[in-house]
Formats: C-alpha cells, structure tokens, sequence
C-alpha cells in the first residue's frame, strides 16, 4: 500500500488542523492505520492508532485532543488534531501496522506515508 499524508501547515496555538492520508490499494480497509510525528532532534513518537474494530489509542500527549477517523471508501484516514500547542509542531507520518507488533513502536509498522509539516505558532 502507497501512503500520501497532507493537511499540515502553521496555525497558531489553540487553533486545529486535520491531516488526511490517502491510500492506493483495494485492501486499504484491512489495515489498521495509526499517526507519528517527529520533531527536529527528536525520536519519532507516536501518536494514535485506530483499531480494526473502531477504538483507538492515544499517546498521553494527546490524549483529549486529537483524533483518529477513516472513510474506508475514500481509502483515507484523518487526524484531526485540536487545541494546537507549539509542543505539537512536528512532522506527521501516516502508518500501516504489520502483523501483530507493539502499536506503539514504530519498528512495527511496514508502510510510511511521506510526511506533513505542522507547526504551531505560540
């Protein structure tokens, strides 16, 4: 599967954004997607995951703030992300999960999205 993430930008603190990743391939909806992000210098963290069955994870972080939806249809997954901090500034990946690794690790997911710039104004 080919990923294409796009959406980010710069807003400024408070603020929102949502990010799409759009993906080829008829078995899109068998894979369970999740969101990254990493900051200069930083390790790539992760975000959230949305589950085959429709619930998700967060990363404390964002928890309360940001979440994870997919239209199936459109072959896309969203991150909509709400009040914005600068802490949040970062490049976000999309992911596909391989088989049955820790979600959280990014050693786990097989397929990559290219990355969307956001950042957060203070």
């Amino acid at each position: 599967v080919q990923l294409q993430a796009s959406g980010g930008g710069l807003v400024q603190a408070g603020g929102s954004l949502r990010l799409s990743c759009a993906a080829s391939g008829r078995t899109f909806s068998s894979y369970i997607m999740a969101w990254f992000r990493q900051a200069p210098g930083k390790e790539r963290e992760f975000v959230g995951i949305r589950w085959s069955g429709g619930s998700t994870n967060y990363a404390d972080t964002v928890k309360g703030r940001f979440a994870i939806s997919r239209d199936n249809a459109k072959n896309t997954v969203y991150l909509q992300m709400n009040s914005l901090k600068p802490e949040d500034s970062a490049v976000y990946y999309c992911a596909a999960l391989i088989g049955s690794g820790t979600y959280y690790l990014a050693d786990s997911y097989g397929y990559w999205g290219q990355g969307t710039l956001v950042t957060v104004s203070s």
